[in-house]
């Protein structure tokens, strides 16, 4: 069965410390997708935060993805997997998810962004569009680039990398479904309160 529709112009990528609270804040705040990803966690704990994310996902209606992690998504029954260049090829993680779930792909390039769609991809992760601490030794993704994906393919494109409240509206006239944050909203003194800056300046983009 097709997967629904999912709005993807606010999605939050946790990180390792991310609390439950956070993420239900930042929901409350406006996030429309929710990805868990740890990369420093162990398997049993990973599926531990898994298990826990769920409930909170489910309970407020966001789906949540899993990064890099098909069995766990699985194991959850998690809306979906984000995999990047490095890992399960998406033709293979589309195979053991289903159609009913929803795959992301990361790309950089308007070739990964068209090979990621013709192996089953729901939507495109491009970047990292800004200089960001969460991948070393990444170059930023130029916004012509980014144009010229969005351009290429018929699934969404969701921005990702070193995106806060003061870059944004940058974004805005590149054509991209949506901008997905990690520290904007993680770091933040009030995730809500981050999250509603964020949905206030993308708002201009719909």
């Amino acid at each position: 069965m097709p997967h629904k529709p999912v709005d993807c112009s606010l999605y939050f990528c946790t990180a390792d410390d991310t609390s439950i609270n956070c993420v239900a804040e930042a929901i409350r705040g406006g996030v429309t997708v929710i990805q868990l990803r740890a990369k420093n966690l162990s398997g049993r704990d990973f599926f531990r935060r898994a298990v826990e994310l769920r409930e909170v996902t489910r309970r407020l209606s966001v789906p949540l993805i899993i990064n890099d992690r098909a069995d766990i998504a699985l194991a959850v029954d998690a809306d979906g997997v984000h995999v990047g260049q490095k890992d399960l090829p998406c033709r293979e993680v589309r195979r053991l998810m289903g159609e009913g779930k929803i795959i992301g792909v990361s790309a950089a390039t308007v070739d990964e962004a068209l090979e990621a769609q013709a192996d089953g991809a729901n939507y495109i992760g491009a970047g990292a569009v800004f200089t960001t601490s969460t991948k070393q030794n990444t170059r930023a993704l130029s916004l012509d680039v980014l144009k010229r994906i969005v351009q290429a393919v018929e699934i969404p494109v969701v921005a990702i990398g070193g995106i806060k409240q003061d870059n944004a509206a940058q974004l805005i006239d590149t054509g991209i479904s949506g901008i997905a944050v990690v520290s904007a909203i993680a770091s933040a003194a009030d995730p809500c309160r981050a999250a509603a800056e964020l949905k206030q300046i993308w708002s201009k983009q719909l």
